[in-house]
């Protein structure tokens, strides 16, 4: 019998862990994945409206220059819809209107900022809303932008060093859209499927607490107070939760201060649901971007299960709304959308309101972000680990970070080192990783 309840144990079942147990298992390493939560996927889930219709109210938007999701996509049988974006684009208010707030200026303070060498001195230590502030766009063009910045990264622009977001935005290299498909039977299937593949490797409810590093093996202990012991552990949890876990001995300090480099980004998803495409009358496509109020965004995912909007809040502002309920943050959707699309607007059949921010085990969006102005080897420390400790997470994915497609990506190869890891251990003849 094995000493070892484990080769690997993998804290985190979204993506990434699954991903990562995914390959380990098929490569022949016994796997226990432990989750925090009472389901898999992370800060991908799905929920249901009162007639049954399932929506993703995390993670949702895929295309076709992310292979691995694709793939998974296609491995599971996932039915794509074609995010729906034919028609005009949507400022509001429209007295924003030809004053240099459209997304096309915006686009091009981005592709400006995004032509700066991130390692250039001329930028250490400034934020993208310092850098900003030195632009001599119009102050309308200037606020699409940060309303752009905040929406995606889901921090104060004010937050953000320059060079983490240009570095951030080179490695999502999609040339196309990004809204190009979601999953009619909810993307956070692939993830429920792919857990099914593990069996009972997988255990729900169940909290990394601690893990102790010793000679030969790793110990980690759950919230439950079992202690479960491994060759290598992969934490598979985003950079902010991962630094909650107690380590024995301390981390290197290196590593624990790539780890305190982080903070969570903020985000409140609403879906809500229409009998038909009302807004379609009028030759608009359903993307809404309102200018007086930085960082709130709306898009069509209607499909030939149900007819929505879903409606983004990020960044200081999901924050501000949080704190005053669920009950303003749906009264406040409502008189938007009908401000913006007229009185069809109130018709709605359905409303479904998820509030990312200080989720328990997340942090309060969909991805974490860089803080630390001159933190710009956090994320290389970070997938470096302190072997027979690593981490994964779609925050250090090479391509596509903060979307499925880079929580897959981090998820294998995080789970490539492990391998490496073993086999150096194997042919050292070492009995330890």
């Amino acid at each position: 019998m094995s000493e070892y309840d484990a080769d690997v144990i993998v804290a985190g079942a979204g993506f990434s862990g699954l991903s990562a147990a995914d390959a380990l298992v098929s490569a022949g390493f016994d796997v226990i994945v432990l989750e925090a939560r009472d389901r898999v996927g992370g800060r991908v889930e799905a929920m249901a409206f009162a007639d049954g219709v399932v929506m993703d109210t995390g993670g949702q938007f895929i295309c076709d220059e992310m292979p691995n999701v694709m793939a998974l996509a296609r491995r599971f049988e996932l039915p794509l819809a074609e995010t729906p974006l034919e028609g005009a684009f949507l400022i509001q208010p429209q007295s924003f209107a030809g004053t240099g707030s459209s997304f096309a200026e915006a686009g091009r303070i981005r592709a400006r900022a995004n032509r700066i060498d991130p390692r250039d001195p001329a930028i250490a230590g400034l934020t993208a809303g310092e850098w900003l502030g030195r632009q001599s766009d119009p102050p309308g063009a200037k606020a699409s932008y940060q309303a752009m910045v905040e929406g995606l990264w889901c921090r104060p622009v004010g937050e953000i060093p320059l060079w983490y977001l240009i570095d951030n935005d080179r490695r999502t290299i999609s040339n196309g859209n990004e809204l190009q498909y979601f999953a009619e039977g909810t993307i956070h299937a692939a993830a429920t499927a792919l857990a099914a593949t593990l069996g009972q490797r997988l255990r729900l409810d169940t909290p990394v607490a601690g893990i102790v590093r010793k000679k030969d093996s790793v110990a980690v202990t759950t919230g439950k107070g079992d202690v479960l012991t491994a060759r290598q552990v992969l934490i598979a949890v985003p950079p902010v939760m991962a630094s909650r876990i107690a380590h024995e001995p301390a981390l290197p300090e290196p590593l624990a201060g790539a780890l305190a480099a982080w903070k969570s980004g903020t985000v409140i998803k609403v879906l809500v649901r229409y009998e038909r495409p009302f807004w379609r009358d009028r030759g608009l496509s359903g993307m809404i971007m309102w200018r007086d109020t930085l960082g709130l965004f709306a898009c069509d995912v209607s499909s030939i299960k149900a007819v929505a909007l879903v409606v983004f809040v990020g960044g200081p502002l999901a924050v501000e709304w949080s704190g005053k309920g669920r009950a303003f943050i749906e009264v406040e959707i409502r008189r938007r959308l009908v401000e913006a699309l007229g009185a069809e607007a109130t018709d709605v059949t359905g409303l479904m309101i998820r509030d990312w921010v200080d989720d328990p085990w997340s942090g309060g969006g969909y991805s974490d972000v860089i803080a630390g102005l001159r933190s710009y080897d956090a994320e290389d420390i970070l997938r470096a680990g302190v072997p027979p400790v690593h981490f994964a997470s779609s925050e250090l994915a090479p391509s596509f970070p903060a979307y499925i497609e880079g929580a897959i990506i981090a998820g294998r190869e995080a789970a490539e080192r492990v391998i490496a890891a073993r086999q150096s251990a194997v042919a050292t003849g070492a009995s330890g990783s």
